[in-house]
């Protein structure tokens, strides 16, 4: 089953071409890598897709629906989920509440449920609590689920965004940049957490990476983009010795 599927998407800022014709089409389960230079348009596909940004040009389809133009959270709500290169957290809330708010976009109670604490209200929010603390557990945050993220370390705060993503119970996952700041020891972990993931919760992810460690390690096939415009597509051994690849990413004089 299709997933995504992205159709000549095209960006412009005040005139500028940040992205131009971009296709790619995710099925089911997979682990897809977007790559690049820095400047090359990846998180701008990432904000197209997950509605920060609305597209100049192009359709997004999600499991067959599309999704062009919608609003972040209603994007979440259809079942795609999202991390940041740089990290968002709500850091005057703590752990436990940041992972359970971020399933409040499948409410399925009311106002009246909210006032009068109906029984449905109640049910709801014990599930969402449960859920919650589930992943802290899976995540190893269980101590930490009082805590403010911005009391921990950049690790933590790390997987506490993803635990975050996973609680909506996304169809899609898109990371971007899990690795940015991790010193090489968490890296080791990260790319296991993520191998894992992808395994336990069935879901396809999508990552955009730098460090290609991790790219290479993780992905069954990756596009490059550079300047908004792809490149190459194809497996990490295909990628790795292509030479527009390379020519990007180290200059002609590499060559």
């Amino acid at each position: 089953m299709t997933v995504l599927k992205i159709t000549k998407l095209t960006q412009y800022f005040s005139g500028l071409r940040a992205l131009a014709d971009f296709n790619i089409q995710l099925e089911e389960g997979e682990l897809v890598g977007l790559i690049g230079p820095n400047g090359a348009g990846k998180t701008t596909v990432f904000n197209l897709v997950s509605g920060f940004y609305q597209p100049t040009e192009g359709v997004i389809s999600f499991l067959g629906q599309p999704i062009t133009g919608l609003k972040p959270h209603q994007v979440t709500a259809h079942g795609i989920a999202r991390t940041f290169q740089n990290i968002r957290l709500w850091n005057e809330m703590t752990v436990l509440d940041n992972i359970m708010l971020a399933q409040h976009s499948s409410l399925d109670y009311g106002i009246r449920d909210l006032f009068f604490r109906t029984g449905r209200y109640q049910r709801r929010e014990r599930e969402i609590r449960d859920l919650a603390m589930e992943l802290l557990e899976i995540f190893k945050l269980r101590e930490v689920a009082e805590e403010k993220p911005k009391n921990l370390s950049y690790g933590l705060q790390r997987k506490v965004e993803i635990a975050r993503a996973l609680s909506s119970k996304p169809k899609l996952l898109l990371l971007d940049e899990p690795a940015a700041g991790l010193p090489s020891r968490d890296v080791v972990e990260l790319i296991d957490l993520i191998r894992w993931i992808h395994r336990e919760f069935k879901i396809a992810i999508w990552m955009i990476e730098h460090q290609m460690k991790v790219v290479m390690s993780l992905c069954s096939r990756i596009t490059v983009i550079d300047f908004g415009v792809v490149i190459a597509e194809g497996t990490p051994e295909e990628i790795q010795h292509h030479p527009d690849v390379i020519k990007a990413y180290l200059g002609d004089d590499q060559l």
